[in-house]
C-alpha cells in the first residue's frame, strides 16, 4: 500500500515534467526559440542536471548569438559529462564565435582554448567530423604569426578524407578556394559530386563558378543538373 501511495503521489509529477520537456522540444523544432527557452528554463529548475535540457538551452542561446550564455551552458555540460565529445565541440564553437566578434587582442587570448576544445572532441571521438571542419577553418583563417597553418588544415582535411570521401574532397576544395586556387578547388568539388552527389557538393561548385570564377552560366548548369537529377 505504501508503494502504491508513492506511485500516485510522484507519477503525476513525472508525467508533468516529461510533458513540459516535450512541449519545449516541439517549440524548439518549430523554431519558436523564445517560447521554448521559457519552458526549458522551467524544466531545468526542476532538474538542474538534465543534460538534454541544458544542451537545448545552449543551442537556443547560440541561435540567438548570446555567446556568453551558450558558453555557460556548454561548460556545465562538459563538467557534468566530460567524456561526451559533442559538448567539447559545442563549447569550442560558442567560444570561437565569441572570439570572432571580440577585438583582436581578446580573440587571440581565446583561440588556444577553442582549438583545444575541438582537439579534445576528436580525442574522445576519433570519427568526429565537425571538429575537424572547425579546425580547418581556424588554421586557414588565422595569420601564420598567430598560429595559422595551411599544412595543419590539410592534415585535418586528409583525416576527413579517410573518414568520409565527400567531406575530404569538400574540405580540400574549401582550402584551395580560400587560397584562390580556383582550378584546384573546382576539381575537388567535382570529386565530391562524383562520390556523393549531395546538394552541398553541387552548391559549393556552383558558388565557386558564380562568385570566384565569374562564370554564372556554369553555375546555372550545375544547379540545373542537380535539380534534374533529383526529379528523376
Amino acid at each position: 500500500m505504501k508503494h502504491i501511495f508513492y506511485l500516485f503521489v510522484f507519477l503525476p509529477i513525472m508525467i508533468w515534467g516529461q510533458s513540459d520537456f516535450d512541449k519545449a522540444e516541439k517549440l524548439y523544432r518549430a523554431n519558436k526559440m523564445d517560447q521554448a527557452e521559457l519552458v526549458f528554463d522551467s524544466v531545468l529548475r526542476s532538474n538542474p542536471s538534465d543534460l538534454k535540457t541544458i544542451e537545448y538551452l545552449g543551442d537556443i542561446a547560440g541561435h540567438g548569438k548570446s555567446w556568453d550564455k551558450a558558453i555557460g551552458y556548454y561548460k556545465k555540460l562538459k563538467q557534468l559529462k566530460p567524456s561526451e565529445a559533442n559538448y567539447h565541440y559545442k563549447y569550442g564553437g560558442a567560444l570561437g564565435m565569441k572570439a570572432k566578434e571580440s577585438n583582436k587582442f581578446k580573440a587571440l587570448g581565446m583561440i588556444d582554448e577553442v582549438k583545444a576544445s575541438f582537439e579534445k572532441a576528436i580525442s574522445l571521438n576519433p570519427k568526429h567530423i565537425e571538429s575537424r571542419w572547425a579546425l580547418i577553418e581556424i588554421y586557414i583563417q588565422l595569420p601564420g604569426i598567430v598560429g595559422g597553418s595551411e599544412s595543419k588544415a590539410i592534415k585535418y582535411s586528409n583525416e576527413l578524407l579517410r573518414l568520409s570521401l565527400v567531406d575530404g574532397y569538400l574540405s580540400r576544395g574549401h582550402i584551395d578556394e580560400y587560397f584562390k586556387r580556383y582550378a584546384a578547388a573546382e576539381q575537388q568539388y567535382k570529386k565530391a559530386i562524383l562520390v556523393g552527389g549531395s546538394k552541398t557538393s553541387y552548391q559549393k561548385l556552383a558558388s565557386l563558378y558564380k562568385n570566384k570564377m565569374r562564370d554564372p552560366e556554369k553555375a546555372k548548369i550545375i544547379l540545373e543538373t542537380y535539380n534534374k537529377k533529383n526529379q528523376d
